[in-house]
This record gives C-alpha cells, sequence and structure tokens, in this order.
C-alpha cells in the first residue's frame, strides 16, 4: 500500500546522503519534497502541516547541524516523527476486570468487519481466551451466514439466533449474547454490527443503542484504508457519534495510496490496535507504529519477521537444530527440508524477504519471485531414500536421473539444489563455531593449523567477513540477496546488529517462469 509513498521518501533520502553538511535552503527542499510525497498519498493536511513543521524545527537544530552524518540524522528524525504520527507506541486491548469483555465493532458496509471480526477471534484464541461472536448485523444479505461460517474455520462459537437478511433486533441479539457468554464461560465477547454505504441517522442511533446496551470495553472502528480521506471523515463521524476506543486498519495488501492510514490517529486522536493485510484469517496482526514506520521508509521489518519466525518453527524442531549444533552432528538434507516447510508456513517467500532491510529498493525483483520454485525443492528431496537425505554423497548419476524423474524435474535443478545444500552444510559449521559450540568447525582446526590461521570454513569461533550469521532459523537453504547489499549501509543501518550481513539473494534463480520456459 505505501510503496509510492516509500519510493518517493527513499529518493528524496538518496538526495540527502550525498552531501556533508546541510543549509537552510536543503532543509527547505527536503520538507518540500516530503509535504507533497504525503499530499499526494492522501495524508491529511492538518496532519501534513503538523508533520513538516517538527520536521523542520528539529532539523534546524543542533542534532543535525552537529552530526557527523547529517543526512542519516534527518533520516531518523523523519522516522522518529513518523512514529509520532502513527501513534507512538502501540495499545493493546482493555480486558474487563469480571469477564466477559466485550468487543464491539463498528464501520462502513463493506469496510471488512465482519471478516475482521473472525480474524479477531482467531487471534485471541491462540493469546489462550475463549471468544465468541455475536451476529448482530441483522440487516446486510447473508451477513450471519458468513460470520458462522469464518467463526467455524476460527474454531469459535457464534451466536446467531436471528436469520437475519431483514429480520430479527439486532439490539436484544446483542444484549442476550451478553448472558449467554456469562452461560457458556466465554471471556471475550466480539458483537459484529451492521453498517451502510454511508453515514446516516438511522445507522448511528442502531450502533449507539447496541453500545448501550452491552456497555462494551472496547468500541472499535474498522477502517477501509483504501478509502482515502473519505475513511477519516467516518472515523469522526463514529468518534462523536458512538464514541471510539481504537481503529483497526483493514485492506492494508491494497494497492491504494494509504494517506489514511496515516491520517486517522491523529485525527481521530484514538490510537491504531490492529491491522490485516489479507483475506484469511491469518493476515491479521497488532499495529507497531515504529514497525510500520520503518516498512514505509524501507528499513525492513525484521522484529516482525522474528516473531514470525517463532511462531513457524515449533518447539521440538528448534530443540533439535540445537542439539545438533550442539554436539556438532551433521546438517542433513531431511533439517532441510523440515526448515524449508517452516518458512513456507510463514507466507509467500517474498513477503518475507520483503521484511528484510533494504529490500524496499527491489521490488522489481520480488514481485517476480515464484514461490513454486520452493515447492519444486521439497519434490526433489521427497524423492530421495531416506539414506539419500542423511547422506547426499551417495546420490551419483543414476540416482540423480531417478530422483529427477519422480519429482518431475531436470538432473540440473537436481545438481544445482545439492551444490546448494552444500553450501549450507558449511554455512552450520560456521555457525558452530560462531557460536562457541563443540563439533563442526573445531575438528576441522585441529587438523589442519594453517587452514585455522587463514580463517577457513572450519576454523576457530570467528565467522569470516560477510558470513551469513543471520541465517540460523533458515538452515542456509534461502535464496541470497544481491552481492554487496550491506544493511549496515541500508536505513541508516538501524535495527541490525553492527556487521551483520545478509546472505545474497540470486533472484534469477527465484523468478516465475515464462511459459515457454516450463
Amino acid at each position: 500500500m505505501f510503496d509510492t509513498l516509500s519510493d518517493r521518501l527513499s529518493g528524496i533520502f538518496t538526495k540527502l546522503r550525498g552531501k556533508g553538511r546541510l543549509t537552510d535552503a536543503d532543509i527547505d527542499a527536503t520538507a518540500r519534497e516530503i509535504r507533497l510525497a504525503l499530499l499526494e498519498a492522501d495524508v491529511a493536511l492538518p496532519v501534513v502541516k503538523g508533520f513538516i513543521a517538527n520536521i523542520k524545527e528539529r532539523a534546524r537544530g543542533a542534532e543535525v547541524s552537529q552530526a557527523l552524518n547529517p543526512a542519516q540524522q534527518v533520516i531518523k528524525i523523519v522516522h522518529e516523527e513518523l512514529v509520532a504520527v502513527l501513534g507512538g507506541e502501540g495499545r493493546r486491548l482493555q480486558f474487563a476486570k469480571q469477564p466477559p469483555t466485550v468487543i464491539m465493532l463498528a464501520g462502513l458496509q463493506g469496510s471488512g468487519k465482519t471478516t475482521l471480526a473472525g480474524k479477531l477471534a482467531r487471534w485471541l484464541k491462540g493469546q489462550g481466551h475463549q471468544p465468541m461472536l455475536v451476529a448482530a448485523d441483522l440487516q446486510r444479505p447473508n451477513a450471519v451466514g458468513q460470520l458462522q461460517v469464518l467463526g467455524g474455520r476460527a474454531g469459535v462459537e457464534v451466536y446467531a439466533p436471528e436469520p437475519g437478511n431483514g429480520v430479527g433486533d439486532p439490539v436484544a441479539v446483542a444484549r442476550a449474547s451478553i448472558e449467554h457468554a456469562r452461560r457458556s464461560a466465554r471471556d471475550i465477547v466480539i458483537v459484529d454490527t451492521a453498517g451502510r454505504l454511508g453515514i446516516d441517522t438511522e445507522m448511528m442511533a442502531q450502533a449507539a443503542a447496541i453500545r448501550d446496551a452491552v456497555n462494551p470495553d472496547e468500541v472499535i472502528f474498522v477502517i477501509d484504508a483504501m478509502v482515502g480521506q473519505d475513511a477519516v471523515r467516518t472515523a469522526e463521524a463514529f468518534r462523536d457519534g458512538v464514541g471510539i476506543s481504537g481503529v483497526v486498519l483493514s485492506k492494508l495488501d491494497g494497492d491504494a495510496r494509504g494517506g489514511a492510514a496515516l491520517s486517522v490517529r491523529q485525527v481521530t486522536g484514538q490510537p491504531i490496535l490492529f491491522a490485516s493485510t489479507g483475506e484469511k484469517l491469518a493476515d491479521f496482526d497488532v499495529f507497531h507504529p515504529d514497525r510500520m514506520a520503518s516498512r514505509i521508509l524501507g528499513m525492513g521489518d525484521v522484529l516482525t519477521l522474528i516473531e514470525q519466525a517463532e511462531q513457524a518453527f515449533d518447539a521440538d524442531q528448534k530443540d533439535k537444530m540445537t542439539a545438533k549444533l550442539m554436539g556438532g552432528e551433521q546438517f542433513t538434507l531431511e533439517d532441510f527440508l523440515d526448515q524449508l516447510i517452516a518458512v513456507r508456513r510463514m507466507g509467500p517467500i517474498a513477503n518475507v524477504l520483503a521484511m528484510m532491510p533494504g529490500m524496499g529498493q527491489m521490488k522489481d525483483q520480488l514481485a517476480e519471485v515464484d514461490d513454486k520454485h520452493f515447492d519444486r525443492v521439497t519434490a526433489i528431496i521427497r524423492s530421495m531414500t531416506p539414506g539419500e537425505r542423511t547422506n547426499p554423497k551417495i546420490i551419483n548419476g543414476s540416482r540423480r536421473a531417478r530422483i529427477a524423474n519422480g519429482s518431475g524435474v531436470t538432473v540440473m535443478d537436481v545438481n544445482q539444489l545439492l551444490n546448494r545444500f552444500t553450501e549450507a552444510q558449511k554455512m552450520m559449521k560456521q555457525m558452530g563455531g560462531m557460536m562457541g559450540l563443540p563439533g563442526a568447525g573445531r575438528r576441522k582446526a585441529t587438523k589442519s593449523p594453517k587452514n585455522k590461521r587463514k580463517g577457513s570454513k572450519g576454523g576457530g569461533g570467528r565467522p569470516r567477513s560477510g558470513s551469513p550469521a543471520g541465517g540460523a532459523p533458515f538452515g542456509g537453504g534461502m535464496p541470497q540477496l544481491p552481492p554487496g547489499m550491506d544493511p549496515s549501509q541500508l536505513a541508516g543501518g538501524q535495527g541490525l546488529p553492527p556487521g551483520f550481513k545478509l546472505p545474497n539473494i540470486d533472484f534469477n534463480k527465484l523468478r516465475k517462469r515464462d511459459e515457454r520456459d516450463k
């Protein structure tokens, strides 16, 4: 959604990096370009004015004039001000002292309220709660049926005593749901209310009546991030007419300009609690202003990437890999397959790569990344025998031909995988030495002091410069960044440990195949 804005800001910052000292004219020109970029992104004018005023004031202060790298300091200021616009520190849901906690969803028709209700219920269930969905949208055709389907997918109860489609009293349903939740030991009640195509008195009166009937702990306004300034005006109307306590951004995966998402916090005064980024129930997460600001500025989102990896890799898998590293055992193709499957659980590979710092500069290459490449790798490994997965050295020419036929690929594809796997094994040995663990690296160094002095692949506890220290969760099997891509030189080096370098990705091997290539 923020691709256009990110590109504009990246171009502005590129011009700044070549200047050793910033004059007032440079600051004014930069502020002017940032203002135009924000206005083109449909950010509300009052928000833009305040944002630019703060940047110019701070940029003329001592923190920039006395900085060794003034351009990086300006980027830091823009990042901090962007975080402030998005709400500063994220706020979490307020739970009732005595359950059930009541969450009321409000918004216009088509904003994604019903889908959001299912996503929120699934997320809360994953947090250890027992949520219940309430079908209080009795006006929109099949709204009740849609909520029941989503509740089934999320594995939560749906309270729907009325069929909907214009039949039933939504206020009575909402009121009765609270008592039903107490009897059923549900600690959270999520009330899905009706919307309209536009603001009208009837909708506001019904929303206010439901609010009075259930006395919600949270009134969350669901805003369609693709609508633009109309969404901000609607949020203001709901704030004044019903009283909202938080905002959820839906459809952040769209290709609109995204100004509403940057404006709603400042305009309404209410925090953004969650963000919805797709159609699937899993495409939903807590909103972090600092992480969103980093994405907009092309700094990546390493923390979210780590969190997703922790969810994708189960505890047994992590313990198994730790034991292998600790014991100096060989990293096998079976381990490689397990980790590849876990990476695929994290979602589309392009989305995972986009969270790495600096990858915002490579949108065209990411758009061409084909997940089927990883499916082919999985098919190749699964066509091997257990013995071949444990010891790939026994895979001779006839075995390679058999594996290629079994997986529907060419012998060249099998050869390329085995070569990359050999490199992955070497990297795992390096990691063992880097972590100061027994095994891999030290045995080879003992046999050859000459190699140890040269800092060979198996030597000592120190990695060679540029070794991919961050590849642990992926077992070295992930593709590589373009040569020379050094995150310490990207996004001001923020968010990564000193000296950290990501592996190189050859996008040519991952691009989507044309029909003639298949």
